[in-house]
């Protein structure tokens, strides 16, 4: 299917592990085939346990070694506001899961603030927005594109640290938030907003789990994104659902995708 031709579309695998797989090979190809021409490749992550799943097989995948890793530059769009060490931090998930396992410059992680790095959560959201600052931009538009922005998907239909009917999602003039009082634990975090999400060339929703049906379906309705904050996400280029058969249980059959 041509990209240009195609919205949002569900990509359905059979039971958690094997969605962990099949993401995992498919990131490392796309990441392989963005950078074949020498171009640098702006990738960014997500946390949760599917995240983390994900770049777990990543790391195990034989194609891994023949990414250049030097070409890679690794940012995340959101980040819970903890020590640098906490179990809970995204980087550290991220660190473990895979970046620890390749050859890939330092200077490449673009890691946003934790607690221990002398700012307060306010500071910690402008310093990563000004580091995203010098991303470069394409079409003219004042947002950063990644080739491909990874997201988790909550019950409650939450993207990043983008929680419902709460004001995050609604800003449009900033790249970085600071939360507070998040609903999930903990409390303080930092996320992108929604225009620099969508300013991605592929947006990859990684979803598991009967409990996240209900937020699935309600993006496929397209409800509203500020009750729903998913059904918000869409990248310019593409817009995928990659989920297990538990979470796709309200998927018209018509938005499968079986040739992605």
């Amino acid at each position: 299917m041509a990209e240009s031709t195609i919205e949002k579309r569900v990509v359905i695998s059979t039971d958690p592990a094997s969605l962990a797989e099949s993401v995992a090979a498919r990131l490392l190809n796309r990441i392989a085939k963005c950078g074949s021409d020498g171009s640098l490749v702006h990738i960014s992550l997500t946390g949760g346990s599917m995240g983390s799943a994900v770049l777990a097989a990543a790391a195990r995948h034989p194609r891994l070694g023949r990414v250049d890793w030097s070409r890679v530059h690794v940012w995340w769009s959101d980040e819970r506001f903890v020590s640098r060490e906490d179990a809970d931090r995204n980087e550290k998930q991220a660190r473990e899961a895979l970046l620890d396992a390749i050859d890939i410059p330092a200077e490449n992680i673009h890691a946003m603030s934790a607690t221990d790095d002398g700012h307060d959560l306010d500071a910690a959201a402008e310093r990563y927005a000004a580091e995203l600052a010098h991303f470069p931009q394409e079409d003219g538009t004042p947002w950063p594109s990644f080739d491909i922005c990874f997201l988790g998907v909550g019950p409650d239909g939450h993207i990043a640290s983008l929680f419902p009917d709460r004001p995050e999602i609604l800003i449009t003039d900033r790249v970085a938030v600071a939360v507070r009082d998040s609903p999930k634990p903990p409390p303080e975090r930092i996320s992108l907003t929604r225009p620099v999400i969508n300013g991605s060339r592929r947006v990859w929703l990684v979803l598991s789990g009967a409990d996240k049906a209900g937020a699935l379906g309600l993006a496929l309705a397209g409800a509203s994104y500020a009750s729903v904050p998913v059904a918000g996400a869409k990248g310019r280029r593409r817009t995928i659902f990659f989920v297990d058969e538990a979470a796709a249980s309200q998927v018209p059959p018509e938005l499968i995708d079986r040739e992605y």
